[in-house]
């Protein structure tokens, strides 16, 4: 899986760092010093996600990798994790080719109990039960992560893009339909963008949102 996100490069104690603006373990099998790749300034860059605390990461990079940029400036980063998504264990009789449905409208349902965004999106989308996406995801109550919703998408041969864009508040032009991530705490909570329309499963269909609310979204690709 890709990410895409603004970053400072930022200079402590002789080392340069990027500070990753999401919650690593929720999207990685690995913990502690994790291999990854990044693109900066159109260059490829090895590199190696340390952990901080509570599934914080950032990047470490040498004086060679950022020779060619300016540190004072914000720059685009795509990082690369690899073997990063979450898998299911179970056999799907969906695919890409033969999905679930075809998404051409999004049928609103509010979350039975707290915590269960993330499922109460993912039934949106593939117009199941809570209760199914539940089992196919094999969690509950406050336990979704995006890692888990994507497996899920797959699982539905639900088709969605490769790279999680991280706007952290900035304006940004959703696509036609997206899962959305906004902070709340320490957890994040999921709604979906679907053709001007915005579905939260806490308060069902809003006509605008405020989009300095956003940490970011996953593409859900429709016709």
């Amino acid at each position: 899986m890709r990410y895409f996100f603004d970053g400072k490069i930022e200079k402590l104690n002789n080392i340069y760092s990027i500070r990753i603006p999401f919650n690593v373990w929720e999207v990685c099998k690995q913990r502690d010093v994790i291999q990854a790749e990044i693109f900066l300034d159109n260059k490829l860059i090895q590199c190696e996600l340390l952990p901080e605390e509570k599934g914080n990461y950032t990047i470490h990079l040498q004086d060679e990798d950022v020779s060619h940029v300016d540190t004072s400036q914000v720059h685009k980063i795509l990082l690369h994790v690899s073997g990063s998504l979450i898998q299911m264990n179970q056999n799907s009789p969906y695919s890409v080719d033969n999905p679930v449905r075809k998404i051409d409208g999004i049928t609103p349902i509010l979350q039975p109990a707290d915590g269960l965004c993330g499922q109460t999106c993912v039934a949106m989308l593939a117009n199941v039960t809570i209760a199914e996406v539940i089992s196919v995801m094999g969690c509950e109550e406050w336990q979704a992560t995006m890692g888990m919703m994507i497996s899920a998408l797959n699982y539905y041969g639900i088709d969605h893009s490769d790279v999680i864009m991280y706007t952290e508040g900035q304006e940004t032009t959703l696509p036609k339909c997206c899962i959305m991530m906004e902070k709340m705490g320490r957890y994040c909570h999921y709604l979906l963008h679907y053709d001007g329309k915005f579905y939260d499963p806490n308060l069902k269909v809003m006509e605008s949102y405020d989009m300095s609310q956003l940490l970011g979204y996953l593409e859900v690709k429709v016709d």
